[in-house]
């Protein structure tokens, strides 16, 4: 069977692309687009929870929103940097999986390893259409990027409906308790970000972008080039 997809989003952690377009991964699957996920790290260094249990949150998350694969490439929770080894091991899922668009998180957000993930998959995204780098592999056509957003955001440049498929966001957010979970006393949890009331803010944030629209949630996303929209029909002025 082919590896190839539709789309491939890249995240530092699980839970990354769930907390920024679980909603368009849902809906693209219901489409019937073949969707990824590739997650750079096994999110090693947070604060509550474990990599075993990170791992069946994130194949709890995958098996919720009918994703077609998810991989780990196994680099270093807080190692993100530009490095020929992170940028070729990135480089390799693009061209293993071939995806005609790729997301990435937003480039300014307050974890650096967000930032270190975009600034990876922009790199990669490039080097996979150069057929003399990493020669064993075949180069790919570059794919359309777009960044989805985590903890950071602005004005989006693209608008996506996701009302009808919000539940389906809720769900897959709720498969990580580890890391939404409230904290309370007497149990091994510390207090973050992510376990005060995170997820809705998470919520609050799609239905005001949704609210530009008059519909009840979108996710945003932005881009760095001009991207290509085809109008059909008649256009009421």
């Amino acid at each position: 069977m082919s590896q190839e997809l539709d789309i491939l989003i890249f995240g530092a952690h699980a839970d990354d692309a769930e907390i920024g377009m679980a909603g368009l991964i849902a809906k693209q699957v219901a489409a019937g687009s073949r969707v990824g996920i590739c997650d750079l790290t096994e999110a090693e260094l947070s604060s509550n929870g474990n990599v075993e249990l990170r791992k069946m949150e994130a194949a709890a998350a995958s098996e919720v929103l009918g994703i077609t694969m998810r991989s780990n490439l196994g680099l270093p929770d807080r190692g993100l940097y530009i490095t020929p080894d992170n940028i070729s091991a990135v480089t390799g899922a693009i061209r293993k999986y071939s995806p005609s668009i790729i997301f990435a998180p937003y480039w300014e957000d307050r974890h650096p390893d967000h930032i270190a993930c975009s600034k990876l998959v922009e790199e990669a995204v490039f080097n996979a259409k150069l057929r003399r780098y990493m020669p064993d592999m075949p180069a790919v056509p570059a794919p359309d990027l777009y960044f989805y957003f985590i903890n950071d955001w602005r004005t989006p440049d693209l608008l996506v409906d996701v009302t009808d498929y919000y539940e389906k966001k809720e769900e897959a957010l709720g498969c990580y308790q580890s890391q939404f979970g409230q904290a309370a006393p007497g149990l091994d949890v510390a207090p973050t970000p992510l376990n005060q009331g995170y997820v809705e803010r998470v919520k609050a944030r799609d239905a005001l972008l949704g609210q530009r629209k008059l519909i009840s949630y979108a996710e945003g996303f932005a881009v760095k080039s001009p991207y290509l929209v085809n109008l059909f029909g008649p256009i009421n002025t």
